[in-house]
């Protein structure tokens, strides 16, 4: 068929939609139903899938991954956490944000304004013409944030991290700062690879849950070694009503170090 075969199909088709319309039954229902259909059976394929090629046992992956994994330990200094592979974009932006004045900008300031303004070509851009040839700052713009989304993707994917590296950098300035003695320094850096800084601060790092105290002084309430061992591992036996996390996986010798750590914190004191 040639190019002015189709154009004259296309017009016909045009003029009978405009006559007789294009009633939602059962043209759209019938494609909404489709699509439904198709959509639930790849669900459900990929999760049979998942399910029957994964091992009853905990470890035991498949071609999709694991049925059952380990337990999560809130004690453990190992795990580095990572977002889903839908978020790596943004977690790149936060990499090439990682001031905290830009961190708004990065998460809620660059994709709002990103959004709006998709949402805003079908207004601003009013033309009938379809053709991407005739199209080309459409074309260009969607290309460069396909390209952006899929290089920050990549990289947020393919980024190697540290553990607590940007808290662990901060241990020399707390010995410094605290005058802390040489064996509180083991202590110091498993403080900064646990999440204690998500809920706790100290020395102006970390903070945000409300009610968690500052621990730049802890060693000044004069409570222990024993204290802080036993607290860390049944803070709500300690303190009942505590919201805080047991740490009963971390071993003897970790608990003994961060108490050594927290003891020899005495704030203003000094170590």
């Amino acid at each position: 068929m040639s190019t002015e075969d189709r154009r004259k199909q296309f017009k016909l088709y045009k003029e009978d939609v405009q006559r007789r319309g294009k009633p939602f039954y059962p043209h759209a229902m019938f494609h909404d139903t489709v699509m439904s259909l198709v959509v639930v059976s790849v669900i459900v394929a990929l999760a049979a899938i998942w399910y029957f090629d994964s091992g009853p046992e905990p470890g035991d992956s498949g071609l999709l991954g694991p049925r059952y994994t380990e337990e999560a330990d809130p004690g453990t200094t190992t795990f580095i956490p990572r977002p889903d592979w839908y978020f790596f974009f943004l977690f790149y932006l936060l990499v090439i944000f990682k001031w905290p004045e830009s961190v708004i900008l990065a998460t809620i300031g660059i994709p709002t304004i990103l959004l709006v303004m998709l949402i805003a070509v079908p207004f601003v851009d009013r033309r009938r013409e379809r053709r991407l040839s005739r199209r080309p700052v459409a074309v260009v713009a969607a290309l460069l944030v396909i390209a952006s989304m899929g290089i920050l993707t990549y990289k947020g994917a393919t980024k190697k991290e540290s553990l607590g590296s940007e808290n662990v950098a901060k241990v020399p300035e707390w010995i410094e700062a605290q005058k802390l003695p040489a064996e509180a320094e083991p202590g110091a850096t498993i403080f900064a690879q646990l999440p204690c800084l998500g809920c706790h601060s100290y020395l102006g790092t970390g903070g945000g849950f409300p009610g968690a105290p500052d621990l730049s002084a802890e060693g000044a309430r004069g409570r222990g070694i024993q204290y802080q061992i036993d607290h860390l591992k049944c803070p709500s036996c300690v303190v009942p009503g505590s919201a805080m996390p047991p740490y009963d996986g971390l071993t003897d010798q970790q608990l003994q170090e961060l108490a050594v750590f927290l003891e020899a914190s005495k704030g203003s004191e000094g170590g």
